[in-house]
């Protein structure tokens, strides 16, 4: 039987993740305003502000540290285990759509993507978002990927 603290973490996670499954409504997007597109689904309700990406990438990022949020966030949910892909996208074929540097990464998971994926730059600090990214960066390329056979 799971312990209460992961119980609370996990009903806390999906609690989170369920208005992330409805629009955001319009605002503007000068600096400090929450920033939307009707194309994109804030994460937890939450929107981004917009021109606010002032962490840069740390020194040393940890891969392990971003493990358990990749997790955590639900993002092997859609990208599935080890990110190879499975509702979304793989994140490890070296194939990108909005490109594969950090940096573009980074946008991807704080401004989110139309077409499903959420912003999650309104509830996750830019340090956590970095963490992930290492995470995702580090994973190896599988010997058969999934996308190529499409």
């Amino acid at each position: 039987m799971p312990s209460k603290r992961l119980l609370a973490a996990l009903l806390a996670t999906a609690a989170a993740a369920l208005p992330a499954c409805k629009p955001g409504t319009p605002s503007g997007t000068a600096m400090g305003e929450p920033i939307n597109n009707p194309a994109r689904v804030p994460a937890g309700g939450a929107l981004p502000v917009a021109n606010a990406l002032s962490a840069p990438r740390p020194a040393s990022p940890n891969p392990k540290a971003g493990e358990g949020l990749f997790a955590a966030m639900n993002c092997d949910g859609c990208h599935g285990g080890g990110a190879t892909g499975w509702v979304g996208p793989s994140l490890v074929d070296g194939r990108w759509r909005y490109g594969g540097e950090d940096g573009a990464v980074f946008q991807s998971i704080y401004y989110g993507r139309p077409r499903g994926m959420p912003a999650y730059g309104g509830i996750l600090a830019d340090g956590v978002i970095w963490k992930i990214v290492a995470y995702i960066r580090a994973q190896p390329v599988p010997k058969v990927v999934p996308t190529q056979s499409w």
